[in-house]
């Protein structure tokens, strides 16, 4: 099982890696940091440049700790925490299939993560090289805790913030296509 927590933390770890720097600076194919924030805003996630980089960071940094395992339980929670908050700004709406635009892999990505949590992250990790692994139903249940309560504090911080005024639409101004494309990359 050392193998198979190891490529779990890999593979998890490496895509939220992979997803915030999409949302940072534009890498494997992302939008970067001012369309991600401009998404954001569009989804109520104001001020949309200060949560733009808050989900950037979480991710890339949450899927970092993964793949040393490093606090596990401290990246499962705010990697559910991002994952919550994608969920409710985005996915909620369609639903649970994927096909759909929904959250089903938001859920398995939470699912994992919390798995990684209670199991731990092995020997092959600097916890486990350190004599500091956390582990357990009680961690696995704190990061949910934890993750919860920063998805919801993200969500009334957001909610604080005033809408900014309609902006007039001219015939010369093409709608923005790309909304939706950077709010799916939540």
């Amino acid at each position: 099982m050392k193998i198979g927590r190891l490529l779990l933390r890999l593979t998890v770890g490496g895509l939220f890696i992979g997803h915030g720097t999409q949302k940072l600076f534009g890498w494997f194919g992302g939008h970067g940091l001012d369309a991600t924030a401009q998404g954001f805003e569009q989804l109520g996630m104001r001020p949309g440049r200060r949560n733009a980089i808050a989900a950037g960071v979480a991710e890339a940094g949450g899927g970092a700790a993964l793949v040393l395992g490093l606090a596990t339980p401290l990246a499962a929670a705010t990697l559910t925490a991002t994952m919550l908050t994608a969920i409710n700004r985005v996915h909620l709406k369609s639903g649970p299939w994927l096909s759909n635009g929904g959250y089903e892999y938001n859920l398995v990505l939470i699912a994992a993560v919390l798995a990684l949590a209670e199991v731990g992250p092995g020997a092959l990790s600097l916890d486990g090289a350190r004599g500091r692994e956390r582990a357990g139903p009680g961690w696995a249940l704190a990061a949910l805790a934890l993750g919860g309560a920063g998805a919801l504090g993200a969500h009334l911080v957001a909610e604080a913030q005033p809408a900014p005024p309609p902006q007039p639409v001219s015939a010369e101004q093409p709608a923005d296509s790309n909304i939706e494309q950077t709010a799916a990359t939540q």
